[in-house]
């Protein structure tokens, strides 16, 4: 019976035995192959976003550009960053972080996993004015991109004395996600007030760090999207050579033959999926809609304050949103202006000079593809921006980081006195 149950279950014993020991083995336990990274950069996946090993693997190569933003990276269109870097064999490949529902605080803490690969270099962060409502990130989407393993490195990174510090550690303990470990609840408290994490307290983190570390170097790149398919086809519909005129002439074609169901110029099969049937709905909808008060400011100047640290050149992307939606549901113009007057002024009196601002586009026919995000000549307009700036070399600009966007009053404040 005994010999019975070993052949049942010896081979599952064994199983975990040796799990736990890869688990808690002192040496790094995968290696990321270049086919991985190329794969990863355009995937898209959560897990590559929550974890620190694929990133990290591909970030220490200097073609690789940190790209970060939220939805519009998912829509390949033959203008989309990724498919005219690799038609047209730039220097540089675009790894896309981003997903529905990242915003700041989501960027601010994967970056914790990847701040050596940030200095001195460039990178692209799209500011989408959505994320920037009355309640901020929404809770159940930073806990879907949250890994334990980022505010672990985090923790250890931090010694609570810094307004960047208190306000990183108040926010996530505003987060369910925050709350979900007990060292990590009670680390991340005492930094919120000010404090150094105990000894104690680091000798669990590190030891926790390491178990989370060697987590996601076995899992990571399990069920990874792989959309280098759609990037293909993409290409296809390319010139051979790149000229400006042509490929607007392309976008024109193509923003008129894939918007033909709707007068919006939004994307058919958005258009038919999402909007059609409920279209009345939404009429004068977001007359009363703000982007322009919100925790989401300060939020956002934990990443401002990150890319100070690290000393990263970085061009931010401002979209604008289609006009034609716009005026059917009512969003105020005027609050939009607002809105860019105050986002612009939290980045260039902080020294964050490099901005490709498109919020005045809206009108621009097949700018959009859909209600918010980018389409065929919006990402055509942002690449005569990004080419240049990724491929010349620039000095990184002097930051100044001012601890007044941290406040309630800044997240509050409408009119901004230039």
């Amino acid at each position: 019976m005994a010999k019975k149950l070993f052949q049942i279950f010896g081979p599952i014993l064994f199983a975990a035995i040796l799990l736990v020991v890869l688990l808690f083995s002192p040496f790094k336990l995968s290696h990321i192959t270049a086919k991985t990274e190329r794969k990863a950069a355009t995937a898209l996946s959560p897990n590559v976003l929550k974890g620190q090993v694929i990133k990290e693997a591909a970030l220490n190569h200097q073609n690789f550009v940190p790209f970060f933003g939220s939805s519009e990276f998912s829509r390949f269109d033959f203008a989309h960053p990724s498919v005219l870097a690799a038609k047209y064999q730039r220097k540089y490949t675009p790894f896309l972080m981003g997903n529905p529902g990242t915003q700041s605080l989501t960027h601010y803490f994967q970056m914790q996993l990847i701040t050596k690969q940030l200095e001195n270099r460039k990178a692209v962060f799209v500011i989408s004015p959505q994320w920037f409502v009355k309640k901020g990130t929404r809770k159940d989407a930073f806990s879907f991109y949250y890994s334990p393993l980022q505010a672990t490195t985090w923790l250890l990174n931090r010694n609570g004395h810094t307004k960047q510090d208190r306000y990183a550690a108040q926010r996530l303990l505003e987060m369910p996600a925050g709350n979900a470990n007990h060292t990590i609840k009670l680390a991340l408290k005492r930094v919120a007030n000010g404090q150094s994490i105990t000894s104690h307290q680091r000798n669990t983190l590190t030891f926790k760090q390491r178990l989370l570390q060697h987590e996601d170097q076995l899992f990571s790149s399990l069920k990874m999207k792989n959309n280098q398919r759609k990037i293909a086809q993409a290409e296809s519909e390319l010139p051979q050579k790149y000229q400006l005129s042509h490929l607007d002439q392309l976008a024109i074609k193509q923003g008129k033959k894939q918007t033909s169901n709707n007068r919006f110029e939004i994307d058919n099969r958005f258009y038919q999926k999402r909007l059609q049937k409920k279209e009345k709905r939404f009429k004068n909808f977001e007359k009363n809609w703000s982007y322009v008060q919100s925790p989401e400011f300060s939020d956002f100047e934990l990443v401002l304050n990150q890319f100070a640290r690290t000393h990263t050149n970085v061009m931010f992307v401002i979209p604008p949103v289609n006009q034609k939606w716009s005026d059917y549901t009512g969003l105020s113009p005027k609050m939009m202006r607002q809105f860019d007057q105050k986002i612009r002024y939290q980045l260039q009196s902080q020294g964050f000079t490099n901005i490709c601002d498109l919020s005045d586009k809206g009108n621009v026919p097949y700018f959009m593809q859909d209600t918010i995000h980018l389409g065929w000549r919006g990402w055509l307009a942002v690449d005569q921006k990004l080419d240049p700036f990724l491929t010349t070399k620039q000095s990184t600009p002097t930051y100044h980081i001012k601890n007044q966007f941290y406040t309630k009053s800044w997240q509050d404040q409408v009119h901004v006195n230039k």
